[in-house]
């Protein structure tokens, strides 16, 4: 079986429902396993669950240029895995929401890019092409990113956004990773 730990931070919930969606195109993949972990509850039991994981998914809102601190509290616990090199050739993505269409997400995936380096980790793009209409809510990758799955949330409860294009892309985003890391394992 391939596991796929989708490790995020949500302050609002919005960024917890592209996890959801992340998880569930990764969870669609034949002989894959993908479960959310909210890194503001770590413990024991979830950092062995990232040490078995094929994959880890990384999620965060973009607050002020970068990670939520609660993401950046688990990233530098991390420090821990790191000397011991535990997360090496593992899979890594990212993924970020934010209430502007930019709000700088790229420094946030950026920073997963680089937390998954330093760990010595394989990062997996999303392997998309941009929108036909960018920007459009039902466009899959309508903000246009490569890297990782980037969303946007307007300013209502998270049951009302991100759109429908965000979560799709996410979904998408999962499956790819799964497929990948299900490769890899062979």
């Amino acid at each position: 079986m391939t596991r796929i730990v989708v490790a995020f931070h949500s302050g609002y919930g919005h960024t917890k429902r592209v996890a959801e969606a992340l998880r569930e195109g990764a969870a669609s993949v034949p002989g894959a396993q993908a479960a959310l972990l909210d890194v503001g509850e770590v413990g024991d039991a979830q950092w062995a669950e990232l040490a078995a994981a094929d994959a880890i998914v990384f999620g965060a809102p973009t607050y002020m240029g970068g990670p939520s601190a609660g993401f950046k509290t688990f990233a530098d616990a991390s420090a821990k895995v790191w000397f011991s090199q535990g997360w090496k050739d593992k899979l890594a993505g990212g993924f970020t929401c934010s209430l502007n269409m930019s709000g700088d997400k790229l420094s946030t995936l950026s920073y997963f890019v680089t937390l998954a380096m330093q760990h010595g980790m394989v990062w997996v793009g999303t392997g998309m092409m941009p929108p036909r209409q960018p920007g459009h809510p039902d466009e899959v990758n309508r903000l246009g990113s490569t890297i990782g799955a980037m969303a946007q949330a307007d300013n209502v409860p998270p049951e009302q956004s991100p759109p429908k294009g965000d979560l799709e892309t996410a979904r998408l985003y999962g499956r790819r990773i799964a497929e990948q890391a299900r490769r890899m394992r062979r």
